[in-house]
Parts: structure tokens; sequence; C-alpha cells
């Protein structure tokens, strides 16, 4: 399996693992989600600077401060503030966390797909266009599963 296939797979098997255990917690504790998403950022950041140490050495161009605005605003304040506290509020709220996972984790690669054809740098063939309606379907799919269905 290339590694990035299995690397996908794994960061979607800790998302939604622990986004079980982030929901019973917040549920538990009757934690609101901004102080959840604090407690985890916290955490991440503990664990993350440590093993990220040798890393920064390796930086290629340190001085590109486009380079670092990208990740500053589409990581730290986009994907990171706005899209776990979306998240966390999802998940205080949501009586199905199948549901709930689904719906964030396949909106990604529709909005990260449509930002790259506007910015021009990604590649929007038939396969992929055919992909992103599979994604959709499959959200609706997933949302009628818990509706009764109309006889």
């Amino acid at each position: 399996m290339p590694p990035h296939i299995l690397f996908a797979v794994l960061a979607g098997v800790a998302w939604g693992c622990g986004g079980y255990f982030e929901k019973s917690g917040l549920r538990v504790l009757g934690m609101p989600p901004i102080a959840g998403i604090t407690v985890r950022t916290l955490v991440a950041l503990l664990v993350l600077g440590a093993l990220s140490v040798p890393a920064w050495r390796s930086i290629q161009n340190p001085g590109d401060a486009k380079a670092w605005l990208m990740i500053v605003l589409g990581g730290g304040i986009v994907a990171g503030s706005l899209g776990m506290w979306s998240f966390y509020s999802a998940l205080a709220t949501s009586e199905n966390l199948g549901v709930t996972l689904a719906i964030a984790f396949a909106f990604s690669p529709i909005a990260g797909t449509l930002t790259g054809v506007v910015r021009g740098d990604q590649p929007l063939d038939l396969r992929i266009v055919l992909g992103l309606l599979a994604i959709v379907v499959g959200m609706v799919l997933i949302q009628l599963s818990h509706r009764p269905l109309r006889s």
C-alpha cells in the first residue's frame, strides 16, 4: 500500500475513533465545544511539539513569508480553529457520530478540490468529477438512512 494511502487510512481511523471518545467526553462532562477543542489542541501541541523538534532543522525555505501565511491562515485559522470549532459543535449536538464524521470529512475533498480549481492548480477531469459526485450521493444516502422511507 502506498504510504499516502496508508497515512490517509490511519488519519480516518484516528479521527473516527478519537471523535467517538471526544463526543462521549463532551457529553459526560457537559463541556462546551470550545473548551473541548482547547483541551485537544493543548494535548496535540505538547505531543507534536516534542516530536517535531528534529523536523524544524529540515525546513527548506524558512524565510518564505507567503508560505508561512498560508500555513497560519489555512491550517491554524481556517482548518484548525474554524474547522475544529465547527466539528466540536457538531459532535456536541449530534446523535449519530457516523453521520457527523461522514458529512464533515466528505465535504473536505469537495472544498479542497474546488479551492484548487479556483486557484488554477488542481486538475479536474471526469474521474474527479465522478468521485466528488459519488461523495455527495453517499452523504445523501447516509442522511436518508436516518429518516423513515416514505411508502
